[in-house]
């Protein structure tokens, strides 16, 4: 069974799946290892990874070089933020052979512009393309996956652009339209009601996906009771974890002079033997080095 026939497969048992944003293999098997359905191939992280702005400045090879690791130390299904898809319909269609033979189960393809600027940022251009052009990519999309399983989720930006909810649903039918599995409705209200309403108002065939990043109150109980929402993506939650552990660990041993304080607070360095898989490698050198 693929890994996109096991993603399907726990929607359809669990109703709702979570999948945690992953900027490294290491990530993701921390995700794996706390229960998560799926892993998010999150460009955001990638790019804060790089100390860049999340503005397709990192290549679609950089972010499938992280992909393929993350598939080679997790057994969770992988989604794939491919941003606007790196192009047009033909950087589409090329980009789908790729990421699927690299272990994606999945991908979202937004309907910014490309470049695209990350959605939350304050003042951020938000510019959309024309629904026939963002139709096309989806189109292209459905046909050059083989396995039928793969989802492709399109993603549309309109409430983030400000366009409204009837915009948002007009694109998202029409995308439905042309053949997307799922559609992801983001928004960056600080509260929930934009996406709230666009689900209660959503009569489309096919289920939804959020990321509530700017909403975090939409907890799942909540999120079950709108009733058409099947996946919840936490979108930057592994790399601003990170951040925050690693900025008061810095600055701790600034200030202490040292590690004599906070070398007991974090993870001994056996932990990070087991992660890495210490054990088994060991155990592998008793076995074959002559």
């Amino acid at each position: 069974m693929s890994k996109a026939k096991q993603l399907r497969d726990r929607i359809a048992e669990r109703g709702l799946v979570h999948i945690m944003a992953a900027h490294s293999p290491l990530s993701a098997v921390l995700a794996e290892e706390a229960g998560f359905d799926g892993i998010w191939a999150s460009g955001f992280e990638l790019s804060a990874l790089y100390g860049l702005p999340d503005m397709s400045l990192i290549s679609m090879t950089q972010h499938l070089d992280m992909l393929r690791a993350i598939a080679g130390r997790s057994s969770l299904p992988i989604v794939a933020d491919i941003d606007t898809g790196y192009g047009n319909a033909i950087n589409v269609i090329h980009a789908i052979s790729e990421y699927e033979h690299a272990g994606a189960s999945a991908v979202v393809i937004e309907d910014k512009t490309f470049p695209k600027v990350t959605s939350l940022a304050a003042g951020g251009r938000q510019e959309l393309l024309p629904v026939a052009e963002f139709r096309g990519k989806i189109e292209a999309a459905i046909s050059t996956r083989t396995d039928p399983d793969f989802l492709v989720i399109a993603r549309t930006e309109a409430l983030i652009a400000g366009l409204g909810e009837e915009e948002a649903l007009a694109r998202a039918k029409a995308y439905t339209q042309a053949g997307a599995d799922m559609i992801l409705i983001h928004s960056k209200k600080k509260d929930p009601s934009e996406i709230e309403s666009f689900a209660r108002a959503w009569d489309g065939d096919v289920p939804l996906t959020i990321v509530p990043n700017a909403y975090p109150e939409l907890d799942a109980p909540l999120i079950q009771a709108l009733g058409n929402i099947r996946m919840v993506i936490y979108g930057n939650y592994g790399i601003r974890a990170a951040t925050t552990a690693m900025q008061d660990t810095f600055r701790r041993i600034i200030a202490d002079g040292g590690v004599q304080n906070v070398h007991k607070d974090i993870v001994p360095v056996e932990e990070i033997f087991r992660l890495q898989g210490m054990e088994k490698t060991q155990a592998d050198e008793k076995r074959f080095l002559r």
